[in-house]
């Protein structure tokens, strides 16, 4: 038995208990897979991002949800970088680059005006799929009916490092009564059994954001609701940009909010830029320190 320090950070806010929690381990290269997916499983946040070295980049993030281990996870990353900055652990360093199961990763470090850390991060390429199966089984699993989706919009699959199920609805007042049912979703979404769920609008409790969403934890990750979602707010960005907003050439920069429903609301900056192929995709935000905790380290198996 041995005992690792978690260090807490909440990302997406400057406030502590806001935003998305985030359990950082510092010392990942002395854990092995069922270590970490322990220590994963016994802090409980949605995501517990693992700093580890790499050959190919500055050094390497694993992320582990308390069921299961995810290629990328925007709001650890952010913490994460974070963390390292403040702890002057980067030292002067503005510019990283990390290694993660969806890819190498730039990330960017700067001071906003009144002198806050706010770190950028450029996610994978964009992908989207078409969702086919039963619209009546969706809203069903999340508690709401279909005349609140939006008809002018598309359900669809998307990934800028994990996959969500992107749920148009048309208006605010719903969110407050969803109820998700996460052990339904592997059935319903055949395509991509394991991808979460992420219904959102384009109305906000915030003038200044442009959409609104919540995320329900994919039933493999151990969890039911991420509070604010790095990755999904990526993606929502290129749909956006693709299906509300015709940008043409020109970039988009716009605010995602989530976390209202659950006393967890927090910000995403969101920064998408057309190429050659399709768009090059940042999210960006601050992150807050809470506290620090041991967890005492038994190596028993998890079962997922």
């Amino acid at each position: 038995m041995k005992y690792v320090t978690v260090y807490h950070y909440d990302a997406f806010t400057l406030k502590p208990n806001k935003g998305n929690p985030a359990g950082l381990v510092l010392n990942g290269d002395e854990l092995n897979n069922n270590e970490m997916q322990e220590i994963a499983y016994k802090v409980g946040f949605n995501e517990t991002a693992f700093l580890v070295k790499s050959d190919k980049a500055d050094f390497r993030i694993r992320y582990f949800t308390p069921g299961q281990e995810m290629n990328l996870c925007g709001h650890a990353t952010i913490a994460m970088i974070y963390a390292l900055k403040t702890l002057n652990l980067l030292m002067l360093k503005k510019h990283v680059t990390i290694e993660t199961k969806a890819g190498i990763l730039d990330i960017k470090v700067d001071l906003s005006e009144d002198n806050k850390v706010i770190v950028t991060m450029k996610q994978a390429a964009p992908q989207f799929e078409a969702f086919k199966g039963s619209k009546k089984d969706l809203v069903d699993a999340i508690g709401i009916n279909e005349d609140d989706l939006e008809d002018d919009f598309p359900i669809l699959y998307g990934s800028t490092g994990a996959w969500t199920l992107l749920v148009p609805v048309n208006n605010l007042e719903v969110f407050k009564t969803m109820k998700p049912n996460n052990s339904l979703f592997s059935t319903i979404l055949n395509e991509r059994s394991r991808a979460s769920i992420h219904p959102f609008c384009f109305e906000t409790y915030d003038p200044d954001a442009d959409m609104h969403a919540r995320h329900f934890s994919s039933p493999y990750s151990g969890t039911i609701e991420d509070a604010v979602t790095g990755t999904a707010s990526g993606i929502m960005g290129v749909y956006f940009a693709k299906y509300k907003k015709d940008t043409g050439r020109d970039s988009l920069k716009f605010i995602v909010e989530q976390g209202h429903e659950i006393n967890k609301d927090g910000r995403v900056l969101v920064n998408v830029s057309p190429n050659e192929c399709s768009y090059d995709v940042e999210i960006a935000g601050n992150a807050v320190y809470v506290n620090k905790f041991e967890i005492l380290l038994e190596d028993k198996e998890i079962s997922n």
